[in-house]
């Protein structure tokens, strides 16, 4: 008779530090995986107890104390279910990235990370310890191995699992979104699926934190490579699959496969999701935003209003002498179409006041970015108010071709809480704004084809300071995200002279950078917590 097991996979979203929170929802998913699917196994994500990446709040006492305790509940209220569960552990001066599986208070299994990624957004060997050994447990007579994310993407780890013993494996991740990340995962585990033939239950976290969306996508790959079951991605939820030991192996039964996203698809639901949970773990009421007319407000006052709905999203038109009848129009449409409350505040007294103030000082000049920069502070200003009057965060709509060369003003359109956009470019923006517009109405057509203009002064456009984004976002991105030189950008085809000074102005505006508000991450490489170019830097690039 064929053995089986039936494991509960929980996808779901935890919260960084709140230790009593995340134990509540274990000890409820552990609940519901016994009484509505008939689970003998529930299994949590990487660091479930405490959220990741928890980062430096690992090394405040009072953490450690909160850990203990809410694994000693979890063993006591949790009974007649195997659960695994994973958690900070302290061992002396040690910390170690652990698991253990517990059924009925019995400790089952106890695990520490063996591989610790230090590169990207990863730094736990600032926090970790590697651990040493393999863990395999018994279950139903199914012998189980368990590995935490990193642990799968080398050879090792699971050929040691598989040495001792393991017939199937299973992976806890922290493993968080961008383009292309659930077809790279599966890739690297039919790599090991294939070098241990045995098979793996892989499952991931979702949500957002801080600057990381978790897209779940939690799977289970036979000893052969192949998907038997794949849940939907960027959804919390409890799954219930099969595994069953058989005379030839373990061998996991066909269930729902949730089909592949693509990139606009995918990148919108990161979107929603980190600013919706950005702005749902600070408890914010709602959302303050400057709807320009322009397409980057656009698109970030509908994923505003996607993620947290319409009623808590509050638009503000600041127009000024250079602002076109048309980006009016744009803006008041989009507001009534998405249904968001609509103000208008001009800027002329702001800006008349502040020039008036400056003539003695400065006196007469010839108008430059100065006269710029004071039409997005008044902005900022007005927009920053509201935010401390009402408890509104306030979103940027900066996005990342602008932070990229310093297309923006400090204390003006970068202020505020969240930037949604920042890791888009702005190619990537237009085609997010038509793949959202395919849903349903939501941003007016007419804001995604005009030239986009930050209209700051008579007939402005971008492409005056800018070369086309068709030419700048693909050396950017070779720059940014391949690393590539001048040479290696240049025989892609691009002026040399062009390059040169567009990575000159990436290299000039890293202060503006290093002030700006956290912003989504859904490339290989953003601005934030994976770069980290100096400030003050003699570098010359190659002419």
């Amino acid at each position: 008779m064929d053995q089986v097991v039936n494991v509960a996979l929980a996808q779901i979203d935890l919260a960084v530090g709140d230790v009593a929170g995340n134990t509540r929802k274990i000890i409820d998913y552990a609940n519901r995986a016994r009484d509505e699917l008939g689970a003998h196994l529930v299994v949590f994500p990487e660091l479930s107890v405490c959220g990741y990446p928890p980062e430096d709040l690992l090394f405040h006492a009072g953490l450690r104390q909160m850990v203990e305790n809410a694994i000693a509940e979890i063993r006591s209220k949790v009974s007649t279910i195997a659960v695994l569960i994973g958690f900070p552990e302290y061992d002396e001066d040690k910390i170690y990235n652990s698991c253990a599986v517990f059924r009925d208070g019995e400790l089952l299994a106890h695990y520490r990370k063996l591989l610790l990624p230090n590169y990207s957004v990863f730094d736990e060997e600032r926090y970790f310890t590697r651990g040493k050994r393999p863990t395999v447990f018994r279950i139903n007579g199914i012998r189980i191995g368990i590995h935490i994310c990193e642990d799968v993407w080398s050879p090792g780890p699971m050929a040691a699992s598989r040495t001792a013993g393991a017939e199937c494996v299973i992976a806890i991740n922290g493993s968080p979104y961008e383009t292309r990340s659930q077809a790279n995962r599966e890739a690297q585990v039919k790599k090991r699926v294939l070098e241990v033939q045995i098979p793996v239950i892989y499952v991931n976290m979702v949500g957002g934190q801080d600057e990381l969306v978790f897209d779940g996508g939690s799977f289970v790959m036979s000893a052969e490579g192949d998907i038997s079951f794949r849940a939907p991605p960027f959804e919390e939820g409890l799954y219930k699959v099969e595994i069953r030991g058989t005379a030839t192996g373990v061998v996991p039964q066909v269930g729902e496969c949730a089909a592949f996203l693509d990139t606009e698809a995918s990148v919108y639901k990161a979107l929603v999701t980190g600013t919706r949970d950005y702005i749902r773990k600070h408890a914010f009421p709602g959302i303050v935003i400057g709807l320009s007319g322009g397409i980057d407000s656009a698109l970030v006052a509908t994923i505003a209003c996607d993620a947290i709905g319409a009623e808590n999203v509050r638009a503000v038109m600041m127009p000024f002498r250079y602002t076109s009848n048309m980006s009016q129009e744009d803006a008041a449409k989009q507001a009534l179409t998405l249904g968001i409350r609509y103000d208008v505040i001009p800027i002329q007294p702001m800006y008349e006041a502040t020039i008036a103030q400056l003539l003695p000082v400065l006196g007469e000049r010839k108008p430059d970015a100065t006269e710029e920069n004071i039409q997005a502070r008044c902005r900022g200003l007005l927009l920053m108010a509201i935010s401390n009057k009402t408890g509104r965060m306030l979103l940027t709509t900066g996005n990342k071709s602008e932070m990229a060369v310093g297309y923006a003003t400090l204390y003006g359109d970068m202020a505020g809480g969240f930037a949604p956009i920042k890791d888009c470019s702005k190619t990537l923006v237009y085609k997010l704004a038509r793949y959202r517009n395919s849903l349903s109405p939501a941003i007016p057509e007419r804001v995604i084809t005009r030239p986009p203009s930050a209209e700051l002064r008579p007939d402005q456009k971008d492409s005056d300071s800018l070369p086309g984004y068709d030419v700048l976002d693909p050396i950017l991105e070779a720059f940014i995200e391949e690393d590539l030189s001048v040479a290696e950008i240049t025989a892609r085809g691009y002026d040399r002279d062009t390059v040169i000074s567009v990575l000159e102005m990436v290299k000039r505006n890293e202060y503006k950078r290093r002030q700006a508000p956290p912003g989504i991450r859904i490339s290989g490489r953003a601005f934030g917590r994976d770069w980290r170019y100096p400030i003050t830097s003699g570098y010359k690039f190659p002419g």
